[in-house]
């Protein structure tokens, strides 16, 4: 039985927000529909932030309300304090992903706040959600960014990455992930990074990794993460995104490229490869003056490649 690897998208909030251009809401509601319909299960829709810092984002409650709408879809959004979370349990979502960077002048710059204001922040989001019939409680992951390493910063010691770790699980997270803001992760790094923050957190707790392309290794870096037991990966369409208080971090991981590589492999996706590559015009079109990456995309498929012959028929992890 084929191991089954799960893909978040995060193109419509992290693809969206590292761009100029504002996306019309009915192009990325057709984004969303059109990746939903590919076979992608879980996509990020958003960010629940103020208008006036992100408005490329400032639809995001609408946009979370037609995604709730399509069958099977997890809906998740990024926000950034108890404010946003709150929003975001009003309009429904179904996880909700607040940072923490272990860099804490990362933090000031793009949270204006302390390790310990984010964690605060955390238990107040952990408790909202507490209060909620259990049907409706969203899934509550804390972000670890920068935890690769900080433009600013630059290495950040590993003891100070477990404590936070601990210190979000604490605060009532049901999970933490790992984000490689700045691109600065290699293989190596990956698997030593996953190990020592489950041995602190457990491995049901650290399922999901968030990794850049900005320096070529982010194919090779999913891979790593995979041999030590991660199955969740981050990735956004055309490989769009990147942190705006991260200097230099652009570049996410081409989903067409994981996907297919996912495949070749013979890991299970549950992703109609074909209708994945179809749903670029929709984001082509949508944004003219912005450039959509990808090898796969570009070279086409593989003669004789076959993907997945039934995506809906998905495998259970094993």
């Amino acid at each position: 039985m084929s191991k089954q690897i799960f893909i978040s998208e995060v193109g419509p909030r992290d693809g969206l927000q590292s761009i100029t251009a504002v996306m019309p809401t009915a192009a990325k509601k057709a984004w969303i529909a059109a990746e939903s319909a590919a076979g992608v299960r879980e996509i990020e829709v958003g960010s629940f932030v103020p208008a006036t810092l992100l408005p490329q984002l400032a639809d995001t409650a609408e946009i979370v309300a037609f995604a709730k709408t399509i069958p099977d879809l997890t809906v998740a959004v990024l926000v950034p304090n108890l404010r946003g979370a709150q929003d975001a349990l009003l309009a429904g979502a179904d996880k909700i992903t607040l940072p923490l960077s272990v860099s804490e002048s990362h933090s000031l710059a793009n949270l204006r706040r302390t390790h310990d204001q984010v964690i605060e922040e955390a238990t107040r989001i952990a408790a909202a959600i507490a209060s909620l019939p259990e049907g409706r409680r969203p899934h509550f992951e804390g972000s670890l960014s920068t935890v690769f390493g900080c433009t600013i910063e630059g290495t950040i010691p590993e003891s100070q990455i477990l404590r936070l770790a601990e210190r979000l699980m604490e605060a009532g997270c049901d999970e933490v992930g790992l984000s490689d803001t700045t691109g600065y992760a290699d293989p190596h790094a990956v698997k030593n990074m996953v190990k020592a923050v489950r041995g602190v957190v457990g491995d049901r707790a650290l399922t999901g990794i968030h990794l850049h392309n900005t320096r070529g290794l982010g194919l090779a870096n999913v891979l790593a993460a995979l041999d030590v037991g991660l199955t969740t990966v981050d990735s956004s369409l055309g490989g769009i995104g990147g942190c705006p208080f991260a200097p230099g971090a652009s570049g996410n991981i081409v989903t067409e490229d994981l996907v297919f590589m996912l495949q070749a492999m013979g890991l299970k996706t549950g992703i109609d490869l074909e209708k994945l590559l179809a749903v670029r015009k929709i984001v082509q079109e949508a944004l003219p003056g912005e450039e959509l990456y990808g090898f796969t995309p570009d070279a086409g498929l593989p003669l004789g490649f076959e993907g997945e012959t039934d995506p809906k028929e998905l495998e259970t992890t094993i």
